[in-house]
């Protein structure tokens, strides 16, 4: 199911949010007819995407064989609603639940030949971070870390808008405490792009930091203070530069995450954008 860019030495996803609700069968069929490799799953805060992670054989079954048939694979999984219930969450009830959450979703992620599954930087996001937090969060990736190496499927750290891990060194911390090789980092360059501006530091650098311990990178546009929604090419993101050091670094998966908006650039138009660029770093051929 690769396409064009499996010669190129790389693959480019595209995030399940930049499109719009039209069914799994329409999403699949958008993303390779913008030329896309793969898609990212989102399992958010939403009810309805976290039943995801609970659904049955059969249903697992009918969407794999829908990837087959449609020749787009879901091969990364997006678990943010890790935000919402969050893995340090002092409420046991919380962080209990993000950890069945998380459970599952790696267990969903071995049926449908998923390669990745994201697990947000944060301890808490709607609480005060504190010695508590960290060591729950901890112990409870250390939980989940056992279960997905079973499962032969790779956790990889998204790094967040806030002080816990926004930047690839703080991810860094949290994998060498762990010390698996099925946990591992998978940045937002948007959101340590900002990170680092703010603190004075070099986003380049930061992203060197990870150097053996990259999965694959979030291609997201930010600007100072803002994490959201913003156009690419409006922001302050390198990508030219982000994309040289990420295959200086042996990165070879990316995934465009923007969010589908009426009226705003499609995927088509953003894959062919990165599409582009990919191509001339990586010193791909027409």
């Amino acid at each position: 199911m690769a396409h064009q860019s499996a010669t190129a030495g790389y693959r480019l996803g595209l995030y399940e949010k930049a499109m719009p609700e039209i069914g799994w069968k329409a999403k699949l069929r958008m993303a390779r007819d913008a030329g896309y490799d793969f898609v990212e799953i989102s399992i958010d805060a939403g009810e309805e995407r976290i039943s995801r992670v609970y659904t049955d054989p059969a249903e697992r079954k009918a969407l794999a064989d829908l990837c087959r048939e449609q020749r787009m694979p879901i091969r990364t999984l997006n678990a943010s609603a890790l935000t919402k219930y969050a893995l340090g969450d002092p409420d046991r009830e919380i962080s209990g639940r993000g950890l069945d959450i998380a459970l599952h979703a790696v267990e969903l992620a071995d049926d449908l030949g998923i390669r990745l599954v994201m697990i947000p930087g944060y301890d808490v996001y709607f609480k005060p971070h504190s010695e508590e937090t960290e060591t729950l969060f901890l112990e409870n990736i250390r939980i989940l870390t056992d279960h997905a190496a079973e499962a032969g499927v790779q956790l990889g750290f998204e790094t967040m808008e806030n002080d816990f891990m926004n930047t690839v060194e703080k991810g860094m911390r949290c994998v060498e405490r762990i010390r698996s090789p099925y946990l591992c980092l998978y940045p937002d360059i948007g959101n340590t792009t900002n990170a680092c501006v703010k603190a004075g530091t070099d986003p380049i650098a930061d992203l060197r930091l990870g150097a053996g311990s990259i999965a694959a990178l979030h291609l997201k546009e930010t600007c100072p203070g803002h994490f959201r929604e913003i156009p690419y090419g409006t922001g302050h993101v390198d990508f030219p530069a982000t994309i040289r050091t990420a295959r200086e670094l042996g990165v070879r998966r990316f995934v465009t995450e923007f969010w589908y908006k009426p009226g705003g650039e499609t995927p088509k138009d953003v894959c062919k954008r990165f599409r582009a660029l990919m191509d001339r770093e990586y010193g791909a051929k027409d």
